[in-house]
């Protein structure tokens, strides 16, 4: 109930801001001091960034080589039993001393769970934890168990489609070590990204997730978790109470709180973890809901305490605060048409004049879409390299992409968090499609050879 009063009083002031604004003054003004506030802020991180990798390069961090903390390796798998042995046959080449691995398998309808209980009796280092089927869902109560089971002084959690280069632990361990570092991001790549259209767009947005990640570590400000490559150290973890089980968005839920209690969270893009792109349009949706969803929950969950919070930096906050005016614009956007549409019918203004009286609409969108379109270009060239013309053509579509998946899919969140029920609804994401694909091409294709042999 306190979410929904909270956005029906967020969504009320910004309607009676555009109200007067288009009575009094044009909304375009307002809104490009909105626009021109983020690209400051923008090209101030990316200054950040210049300004920390030529002091790092003057001065070198010197790593402590005898900080090797003891990690426990979770793995949470539900109905995964196509990835899951290919993921821990690949973590466990990981090239680390002091490492255990916890597979569990959350309730799974398939072979999941007889598939983590070969890999226990295959290797000494890895275990099994079988929840119960009547068991709480979601995400974070897996971890919350397998908590219980985990020796390490330090957590790292991966997705069951996840896979990692040798070296990734040690990449990723040295910034776990300062004393006020709570967590440490890796960077995300999406494995097929040349699959499809969809793919490839959804390795774009983890470019560009890349890029924003590296300047908030670089200001010091609110770098976040993404699940899949996350190391928790925990001590942390008890000091937030464990992952919050009431959270769709697990991740997202521990940064900000990790953040109030005045922990530091940073971001590692040298440390790279691949998973799965998702190949249909139906599925991204259902994932991208329970992030958007997620990530709007949390904030107006923890937008309080983290202003009141005496332990978060005021970069930190200043750097929340920022990143919250990314899903205010998307809703100006939007009731900027709303508004004019109306006013142009209650005025009874010729509906051919709808051009003139929309104008400023155009602008809103052309510099929304310009400023995403500038921000993924540069993304992919700084860390993809992809050439300057290819740069510009993903970065195109890229932009089309954001605009069809995210702003309808905020106005849906909006009026599913105003008007229904909270739920916990995770809209699971499918692994293994294309392994699976493949699989089917493969078998019909020896069909195909076996009957011309026969004939």
């Amino acid at each position: 109930m306190r979410e929904r009063i909270l956005l029906f009083s967020i969504l009320t002031c910004l309607g009676v801001f555009l109200y007067v604004f288009q009575n009094h003054v044009n909304t375009v003004h307002g809104f490009l001091i909105l626009c021109a506030c983020m690209v400051t802020y923008g090209l101030y991180s990316i200054a950040a960034t210049k300004y920390q990798k030529r002091k790092l390069k003057k001065n070198p961090p010197v790593v402590n080589e005898n900080y090797k903390p003891f990690v426990s390796i979770m793995i949470p798998a539900h109905n995964e039993e196509y990835v899951i042995a290919n993921t821990v046959n690949n973590i466990r080449q990981i090239d680390y001393p002091n490492y255990e691995i916890i597979v569990i398998d959350d309730r799974s309808s398939d072979n999941t769970a007889s598939v983590i209980k070969d890999l226990e009796s295959k290797f000494d280092n890895v275990k099994a934890l079988i929840r119960d089927k009547d068991a709480f869902p979601g995400k974070s109560a897996v971890l919350n168990d397998a908590l219980g089971l985990a020796k390490g002084e330090a957590i790292l959690v991966f997705d069951a489609d996840a896979t990692v280069e040798p070296d990734f632990l040690s990449k990723l361990i040295p910034h776990l070590e300062p004393v006020d570092v709570g967590a440490v991001q890796a960077r995300k790549i999406i494995r097929n990204k040349d699959y499809n259209f969809l793919t490839r767009c959804q390795n774009n947005e983890y470019t560009l997730d890349t890029h924003f990640q590296v300047g908030r570590d670089a200001v010091k400000g609110a770098a976040e978790l993404r699940g899949n490559g996350e190391l928790i150290k925990r001590v942390a973890l008890e000091d937030i109470g464990g992952w919050n089980n009431y959270t769709i968005t697990d991740d997202l839920d521990m940064s900000t709180r990790l953040h109030i209690k005045g922990w530091d969270v940073r971001f590692c893009p040298e440390a790279c973890v691949y998973e799965e792109g998702i190949i249909y349009l139906y599925p991204l949706f259902r994932q991208r809901r329970r992030w958007l969803e997620g990530t709007i929950r949390r904030y107006l969950e923890y937008f309080g305490e983290a202003m009141r919070s005496k332990d978060m930096s005021l970069r930190a906050r200043l750097d929340m605060a920022i990143y919250i005016t990314q899903f205010i614009m998307p809703l100006w956007f939007m009731m900027e048409v709303v508004f004019r549409i109306v006013k142009l019918f209650a005025d009874k203004v010729d509906p051919f004049s709808l051009h003139n009286v929309l104008w400023s609409s155009l602008v809103i969108s052309s510099v929304v879409g310009l400023g995403f379109f500038m921000a993924i270009r540069y993304s992919l060239r700084r860390y993809d390299a992809v050439p300057r013309l290819q740069a510009l053509k993903q970065a195109l579509e890229t932009t089309v992409y954001f605009f069809i998946i995210w702003f309808p899919m905020e106005l849906f969140i909006c009026g599913k968090i105003l008007f229904c029920k909270k739920d916990m609804n995770w809209g699971k994401t499918a692994h293994g499609l294309v392994m699976e694909e493949e699989s089917l091409k493969q078998e019909n294709k020896n069909e195909n050879e076996k009957e011309l042999q026969e004939v």
